[in-house]
C-alpha cells in the first residue's frame, strides 16, 4: 500500500521545537526574554526560592501565614519580571522608561506585589487587634495585593480567572442588589478587604498554604526526576512493552503517559514530552493524524489522576478533607485505571479496524536492556512512595525523593565525566533543575492565591448554599417530570432521588467543563467545590465522592473543544486539524467522563469510603469496563468485526445500562449486547 499524507513518515520533533509548542499552546510557562544581568537575577530568586522549599521541607516549615506570605511575595516579584504585560516581548529593550530592559511599570507592579504580599506576614503579631477593624494601610495595602494579583494572575494564565474573581468580588460588593434568592446585605469594600487580607479564609487560605506547602515540592521533584531521565525510561519500557501489539505505536502513548503522569501533573507537558516520539510512529503506522493527536492527548490528560503525584488537587484534598494523602491516592487509583483502560481499548479496536501492524522487532527496544541502563533513575520515585506510604508528611516525602533525584544527578556525571567534569555538570544541572521547578510553580501560585478572594466571598456572602438551594431544586422538577415517563416501565428502573442525583451531578459535571475550558484544573476545582460541595453533600454524597467527581471534570476540560489545549499540543506536533483533534480525545476520553457518575452512585469504586462493599466494588467496576468497552466499539465500528448501523446504536443503549450501578439495568444491558456478540461469532465461523 502506497505512503498517502496522513501515512507519510513523520520525524520527532527536536527539544527547541517541543519548548516551541508547549510555550504555544500554555500560557503558564510563556516566559518572555530578559537582558543577560536581569535574567541571571531572576534565575538567582528562582534558585533561592527552590533552595527555600528544598531546606522548609526536610527541616520544618515556618509558621503559617510567614511561610504563604514569603512565598506570594517572590512569586508576584517573578511573575512582574518573566511575563510580559500584553503578549510576547522578542527582544529586550532598554530606555528611560525600561530600566534594566524591563517597563517601569512593571518594577513599580513587582514592587507592589513584594511589600504588599510581605505586609500581613510582617504585622502578624498585631493581626488578633486588627482583624475585623483594619487600619487605612491596612486596607490600602490589601487593595494593592488584590490588583497586582489580578494583573499577576491575567499575565501568567488569561483573562478567564480574574474575571471570575472581580465578578464574585461584585456580587459581595452590590449584594443589596442581587435578584431572588441570590440578594444578601452586602459588604463594603473595608469590610472585603478585611476579610480576603487579612483573615485565612481569603488569599492566604488553604489553597495558596497547599501551594506552598506541598505542591511546590512535587513539582520540583518531577523537573528533577524527568532531568535524570526517568521520564525517558518509561516512554522506552512502554515501548518495550506494548510496541509490538497491533496499532503499537498509540498502546505505547498510553502506556508511557500513565508511567509519566505518576511524576507530572501537567497534561500539555506529558502530551509535548511523549506525543513527540509517539505521534510520529502512530502516523507512520496508518493512524490519521488528528486520531494520533487525539490519542496523546486523551492519555497525557490521564497524569493529574494518576498517583502518587497527581498535579496539586491531591494535596488540596487532604487540607479540605482532613485525610492522609494515601487515603486519596488509593481512592484514585481505579478511576485512573478506567480511564487508561478506556483509552487503550478504543486505540485497539481503531488498530483492528484499520488493520493497522505493530512495530517491528527492529522498532522496538528491549525491555531488559532498557531497565538495567536505566534502573537508577528509578529509585527516586521508590523513596518517594515508600515515604509517602509509611505515613510521613507528604512534603518530608518529596524532600526525601528530592533529595534522591540530586543524588543519581551526581552518580549519573560521575560515571560519564571526570571528576572535576562531573562536579560542574552537576551543579549546572542542579541549578538549572531548580530554576526551571521554581518557573512551572509561579501561575499555579498566583491563580491559588487569587482563587482565595472567590472562596472567600463564598464564605462572607454564604452564596454557596444558595446555589445549592437553585440546583437542587431544579434537578427535583426534571427527576419528577422522568419518573412519571418511567412509570410505564413494568418495573422499577431508578427512584425519584436517584435521578434528582443524576441531574445535579450532571449540571455540576457541565459547569466543571465550561470554568475548565479557561482556568487550569486547579483553579477550577477550588472554585467548583465551593460551590458544588454544598449542591451534594445536600443528596447525601460522601465528601470525598463530590471532590473526586468535579476533579475528574476539571482535568477533562483539557480535552473538551473548543479549548482543548492538550489535544491542540499535539495536533501541533501531528499537523491535524486541531478542532478535529480535540473531538477525538474527548471521545477517547471518554471512561473519564462516564467514570464519576458510576462512582458517585457506587461509592465503593474508590475503596476507601464508607461503607465500603465489595459486592458493590465488583459490580460497578465491571460494569463500567463492560460499558465502555460496548461504547468504544459503537464508535470504532468494530467489536469481533465490522458492525451494522442498528447494532452501534444497540451497542449505545448498552453501555449506558452497564454503567449504571444497578443491577437490573445490568442485566438489561447484557441482554441488548447478547445478540450482537452472536452475529458477530456466527460470521467469524463462516469460510471467507
Amino acid at each position: 500500500m502506497g505512503a498517502t499524507p496522513d501515512t507519510e513518515r513523520a520525524e520527532a520533533l527536536t527539544e527547541a521545537e517541543m519548548k516551541e509548542l508547549e510555550e504555544r499552546f500554555d500560557p503558564e510557562v510563556r516566559f518572555r526574554p530578559l537582558p543577560k544581568f536581569l535574567a541571571g537575577l531572576a534565575g538567582a530568586a528562582l534558585f533561592v526560592l527552590s533552595c527555600y522549599h528544598y531546606y522548609t521541607s526536610g527541616f520544618g516549615i515556618p509558621q503559617a501565614t510567614t511561610h504563604r506570605g514569603l512565598h506570594l511575595a517572590f512569586t508576584l516579584g517573578l511573575i512582574f519580571l518573566l511575563f510580559a504585560a500584553w503578549g510576547s516581548e522578542k527582544e529586550p529593550r532598554s530606555g528611560l522608561l525600561r530600566p534594566l530592559g524591563l517597563p517601569l511599570y512593571d518594577w513599580l507592579l513587582a514592587i507592589a506585589g513584594v511589600v504588599s504580599a510581605f505586609y500581613v506576614p510582617w504585622i502578624f503579631n498585631e493581626l488578633a487587634f486588627r482583624v475585623g477593624a483594619p487600619l487605612p494601610i491596612d486596607v490600602i495595602m490589601g487593595t494593592i495585593l488584590i490588583v497586582t494579583l489580578l494583573e499577576a494572575t491575567r499575565r501568567a494564565m488569561g483573562w478567564p480567572l480574574p474575571v471570575i474573581a472581580l465578578l464574585f468580588m461584585g456580587y459581595a460588593y452590590f449584594g443589596q442588589s442581587m435578584p431572588g434568592i441570590l440578594v444578601h446585605p452586602g459588604a463594603s469594600w473595608t469590610n472585603m478587604v478585611n476579610h480576603l487580607y487579612l483573615t485565612s479564609q481569603g488569599i492566604y487560605g488553604t489553597p495558596l498554604g497547599v501551594i506552598s506547602t506541598y505542591v511546590f515540592h512535587f513539582v520540583l521533584f518531577g523537573v528533577l526526576a524527568t532531568r535524570i531521565g526517568l521520564g525517558q525510561l518509561f516512554i522506552d519500557l512502554a515501548s518495550a512493552l506494548a510496541g509490538r501489539y497491533s496499532g503499537g505505536p498509540a498502546k505505547v502513548s498510553v502506556l508511557s503517559s500513565a508511567m509519566l503522569g505518576s511524576i507530572s501533573g501537567s497534561s500539555i507537558a506529558n502530551t509535548v514530552t511523549t506525543g513527540s516520539l509517539t505521534i510520529p510512529a502512530m502516523i507512520r503506522i496508518g493512524y490519521p493524524r488528528h486520531f494520533a493527536a487525539a490519542v496523546e492527548a486523551a492519555s497525557s490528560t490521564g497524569g493529574q489522576i494518576t498517583p502518587p503525584v497527581m498535579g496539586a488537587v491531591a494535596f488540596l484534598m487532604i487540607e479540605y478533607l482532613g485525610v492522609p494523602l494515601t487515603t486519596i491516592l488509593t481512592a484514585a487509583l481505579v478511576p485512573a485505571f478506567m480511564h487508561f483502560f478506556g483509552v487503550l481499548v478504543q486505540v485497539h479496536l481503531e488498530a483492528k479496524a484499520r488493520g493497522l501492524r505493530g512495530l517491528t522487532k527492529e522498532e522496538l527496544p528491549v525491555a531488559w536492556t532498557v531497565f538495567k541502563a536505566g534502573w537508577l533513575t528509578t529509585l527516586p520515585l521508590f523513596v518517594l512512595v515508600a515515604i509517602l506510604l509509611s505515613g510521613r508528611t507528604p512534603y518530608a516525602a518529596a524532600f526525601w525523593g528530592i533529595s534522591a533525584c540530586i543524588l543519581v544527578l551526581l552518580i549519573q556525571n560521575v560515571i560519564r565525566h571526570d571528576l572535576s567534569d562531573a562536579l560542574k555538570r552537576s551543579v549546572h544541572d542542579l541549578w538549572d533543575g531548580f530554576v526551571v521547578g521554581a518557573k512551572y510553580s509561579l501561575s499555579v501560585t498566583a491563580a491559588a492565591a487569587l482563587v482565595g478572594i472567590v472562596i472567600g466571598v463564598v464564605t462572607l456572602t454564604g452564596v454557596g448554599f444558595k446555589i445549592a438551594y437553585m440546583v437542587t431544586s431544579v434537578a427535583a422538577e426534571w427527576a419528577q417530570d422522568v419518573n412519571g415517563w418511567l412509570s410505564v416501565l413494568p418495573f422499577q428502573l431508578t427512584s425519584v432521588e436517584s435521578l434528582t442525583l443524576l441531574f445535579t451531578l450532571i449540571m455540576t459535571a457541565v459547569v466543571c467543563i465550561l470554568m475548565g475550558c479557561g482556568i487550569p484544573t486547579t483553579a477550577n476545582y477550588l472554585i467548583m467545590i465551593a460551590v458544588a460541595a454544598p449542591i451534594l453533600s445536600m443528596l447525601g454524597v460522601q465528601p470525598l465522592v463530590a471532590h473526586f467527581f468535579v476533579f475528574y471534570f476539571g482535568v477533562l476540560a483539557d480535552i473538551t473543544p473548543p479549548v482543548a489545549l492538550a489535544a491542540y499540543a499535539a495536533a501541533g506536533i501531528a499537523g491535524a486539524n486541531a478542532f478535529k483533534a480535540g473531538n477525538t480525545a474527548f471521545r477517547l476520553g471518554m471512561g473519564k467522563a462516564l467514570v464519576p457518575f458510576v462512582f458517585a452512585f457506587s461509592p465503593s469504586m474508590l475503596l476507601v469510603v464508607d461503607n465500603f462493599s465489595w459486592q458493590e466494588f465488583f459490580l460497578a467496576t465491571a460494569g463500567a469496563m463492560a460499558g465502555i468497552w460496548m461504547l468504544s466499539s459503537a464508535f470504532a465500528n468494530w467489536l469481533l468485526g465490522p458492525l451494522h448501523g442498528y447494532e452501534r446504536a444497540l451497542l449505545v443503549v448498552a453501555a449506558m445500562l452497564l454503567v449504571a450501578p444497578n443491577l437490573i439495568a445490568t442485566l438489561i444491558g447484557i441482554v441488548l449486547v447478547l445478540p450482537v456478540f452472536a452475529r458477530q461469532i456466527m460470521d467469524r465461523r463462516q469460510p471467507a
